[in-house]
């Protein structure tokens, strides 16, 4: 299993980061030992002291891929979630300085949390998702995929012409603004429309 992610897809987070506006996707990687396992807690690494939470919208794919058109995209995923894309902020700032690939501070073992799947069926359209994250039962992040630079079908299509799609792979879509650091005890809270995907405790 691949997990793709990818990055600056909202212009709202790209301006509360001050970051560039891509002219094309920001793809990055998580190895499969980023997935934070089913019921367990988030542990802040030892290496960071400003872990930020990035709510986003989570596709599977469903059979394998390569250079597929955006108009035939939909026929690759059948299911879609919503996940965490967990970054050090403080360690991917230095990595940037130096400009230096971003794995260590997106990459780390528990940086993936992948919430429960629905049918993509259950939804009127996957252009007008509404989803966010609570902290403490505070919504603390809150987006629609109407929002995005780059549609879900459009993601799939770059991503496989650069690498073949496979069953089970997962890509994240990008995430809206509100990012911002966890604390011991938090309980983060995950919802596409109106239904819970994942609750995780931070530790």
């Amino acid at each position: 299993m691949k997990i793709i992610c990818v990055g600056r897809n909202y212009a709202n987070h790209i301006e509360e980061l001050k970051n560039e506006r891509p002219s094309e996707p920001v793809v990055f990687m998580k190895p499969d030992s980023a997935v934070l396992l089913k019921q367990h807690p988030f542990v802040i690494p030892e290496f960071s002291e400003d872990v930020h939470h990035e709510v986003e919208i989570v596709v599977k794919i469903n059979k394998v891929g390569k250079y597929i058109e955006p108009k035939f995209a939909h026929k690759y995923y059948d299911e879609i979630s919503v996940g965490i894309d967990f970054t050090a902020r403080d360690l991917q700032s230095k990595l940037k300085e130096k400009r230096l690939p971003w794995e260590k501070a997106k990459a780390f073992d528990g940086s993936a949390v992948i919430g429960d799947f629905l049918p993509k069926d259950n939804f009127v359209s996957m252009e007008n998702l509404n989803f966010e994250l609570r902290t403490n039962g505070e919504i603390v992040q809150k987006g629609n995929s109407s929002m995005m630079l780059w549609k879900i079908d459009e993601l799939i299509s770059h991503v496989s012409q650069f690498f073949t799609l496979k069953i089970g792979d997962i890509i994240f879509t990008g995430t809206p603004a509100g990012v911002s650091a966890v604390k011991p005890n938090d309980v983060l809270e995950g919802f596409l429309e109106d239904k819970k995907l994942f609750r995780i405790q931070v530790k």
